[in-house]
C-alpha cells in the first residue's frame, strides 16, 4: 500500500517532507477512510505523513470568539467538548453521531471535511455554523470557508500531497443565537444517513424575530447544501409556526437528491425532508430561548 510512514513533529517539517517528491506523499490523521481506500487500491501513495504528533494540531481552543480545532482533533474529543456543546452546539450533535465510539476516537473532524462525502456530518454542521478552514503550503496559508471548499463529491479544493489542513475556526454563538442539528438514518447501528440537516438562528433583539438563519441539507447535493430560498423567507420575519412551516417546504423544493439502495429513495426522502428542517429549526430557535 506505502512503503514510508513519517511522523513530523512540526508544520514546516510535514509540508517539507510533501514538498520533496510532489505527489509521492499524503496526509494521514485519524487514516479511516484513507487506509480502507488504499487497502481496496482506490487509491495509491508511496508515503504517508502522519500529523498527529505535531502539538498545535491537537488543540481545541477558544481565541478571541472563536473556536480553534486542530486537525488532529478527534470526534470524539468535540462530542465531549463543553466548550463546544456550550458555544457551536450544532457540530457537538453532529460529531457525536459519527460511526461507532471506535471510529470517533480515532477519525478526525477535519478528515471528516476534506474527504469530501456528500453528507458528511460535521461538514453539514460546520457549513450551517460559518466555519472556514485554514490551509497551509510552503508558501504560506489561506482560509477557505467551508461552504465553498466542495468541488464535487469525493473532490475539495485541499490537495494533501501538498497542503495541510492546520485548523477549523468557527465563530462562537453570541447572544440570540444558537444552533442545532438532526439526522434521518435506518434503524440499524453504524448506519449512513439518510438526510442531515443543520441550522443556525440569529434572533432580533426580544426574540420575537428572525434576524437571519442558515439551512444546510445532505445528501441532496454533491455536497452540504444551502437552502438560500427558504433562509430569504425566514429572514426578519416573525417567529411563528406558519412562517417556519412554509419555509420548510421552500428547503425541500431547493433539495435534489438521488435515489439510493443505502439512503433511501428520492421520493421518500423529499417527502420526510420538510418535516426534519421544520423540527431543526424549530429546535434552534428553542435554545436560544434556553440560554
Amino acid at each position: 500500500m506505502f512503503q514510508e510512514y513519517y511522523m513530523p513533529e512540526s508544520v514546516s517539517d510535514a509540508l517539507n517532507f510533501l514538498n520533496k517528491g510532489p505527489g509521492d506523499a499524503v496526509i494521514i490523521a485519524g487514516g479511516t477512510d484513507l487506509l480502507l481506500d488504499l487497502h481496496e487500491g482506490k487509491k495509491r501513495t508511496k508515503s504517508l505523513v502522519d500529523i498527529t504528533r505535531i502539538p498545535e494540531l491537537k488543540s481545541l481552543s477558544l481565541e478571541y470568539g472563536i473556536i480553534k480545532i486542530g486537525a488532529a482533533v478527534t470526534h470524539a474529543q468535540v462530542a465531549e467538548s463543553e466548550l463546544i456543546w456550550a458555544k457551536a452546539p450544532a457540530l457537538a450533535m453532529a460529531a457525536k453521531k459519527v460511526g461507532s465510539l471506535q471510529i470517533r476516537n480515532i477519525a478526525t473532524v477535519v478528515g471528516n471535511i476534506i474527504n469530501a462525502q456528500p453528507a458528511a456530518d460535521t461538514a453539514v454542521a460546520l457549513t450551517a455554523l460559518g466555519a472556514k478552514l485554514t490551509i497551509a503550503d510552503t508558501s504560506g496559508t489561506r482560509n477557505v470557508s467551508i461552504e465553498q471548499l466542495y468541488e464535487d463529491v469525493g473532490q475539495s479544493k485541499v490537495d494533501s500531497k501538498r497542503e495541510l489542513v492546520t485548523e477549523v475556526m468557527i465563530p462562537v454563538h453570541e447572544q440570540n443565537q444558537s444552533s442545532y442539528f438532526v439526522r434521518l438514518e435506518q434503524r440499524k447501528a453504524l448506519a449512513l444517513p439518510m438526510l442531515n440537516i443543520a441550522v443556525m438562528v440569529s434572533l432580533e433583539e426580544g426574540q420575537q424575530r428572525f434576524e437571519w438563519v442558515r439551512i444546510v441539507m445532505a445528501p441532496v447535493g454533491p455536497g452540504p447544501m444551502r437552502a438560500t430560498n427558504a433562509e430569504k423567507i425566514l429572514k426578519g420575519a416573525v417567529i411563528d409556526d406558519e412562517i417556519i412551516t412554509k419555509a420548510a417546504y421552500e428547503a425541500a423544493a431547493q433539495a435534489n437528491p438521488r435515489d439510493s439502495d443505502l439512503r433511501g429513495s428520492r421520493e421518500y426522502r423529499l417527502q420526510v425532508l420538510p418535516a426534519l428542517v421544520k423540527r431543526c429549526i424549530a429546535m434552534a430557535v428553542a435554545q436560544v430561548n434556553k440560554g
